[in-house]
């Protein structure tokens, strides 16, 4: 018996990719730190949605892309050592954390705590948090596990917000 197969599945099996086969855009994550209006850090977690099929540098084919931020940016390689303890802080601008080894968390002042390691993203806007009555501001932060996390740092020059969760969405 032969079978016929869609030409969208033809399209796939020939290709090796789904944008050929499928046009609609995939859905990626981060997890947005961000601040209400009380000055309470809240974790978020946000899906990015403006995703365009181009081509960054022709020849090369066409991928999903989010253009999230466009300005000044600074980009740092962190490593943190073993057990780092980030106490309680604001991040110092907003900016992108993307752990490339390792696992770290990252707690709200309102005590949500998120573990994320290789793969995940998250933007780090609480700076218009207010100190609470334990003192806490920000986030807590630290490492887990018994090793150094390394972490790619993009800090922009974003103006902070409040109210606004998953503002790149």
């Amino acid at each position: 018996m032969i079978r016929f197969l869609p030409v969208a599945a033809m399209l796939l099996a020939v290709s090796g990719s789904a944008h050929a086969a499928d046009p609609a855009p995939p859905t990626a994550w981060y997890w947005h730190n961000w601040t209400d209006h009380d000055g309470v850090s809240h974790m978020t977690r946000c899906a990015f949605h403006d995703y365009d099929l181009k081509t960054m540098s022709k020849p090369a084919g066409p991928q999903w892309q989010d253009h999230v931020h466009e300005g000044n940016a600074h980009i740092i390689s962190t490593v943190q050592p073993a057990h780092w303890d980030g106490s309680w802080h604001p991040d110092p601008k907003v900016q992108w954390i993307i752990p490339l080894k390792g696992s770290w968390y990252v707690m709200a002042m309102d005590g949500k705590k998120v573990v994320m390691g290789p793969g995940d993203v998250s933007l780090g806007e609480d700076q218009m948090s207010r100190r609470d009555a334990k003192g806490h501001i920000g986030h807590f932060a630290g490492n887990i596990g018994d090793g150094p996390v390394t972490l790619m740092v993009i800090q922009t020059d974003e103006q902070p917000t409040v109210d606004k969760p998953c503002r790149f969405h």
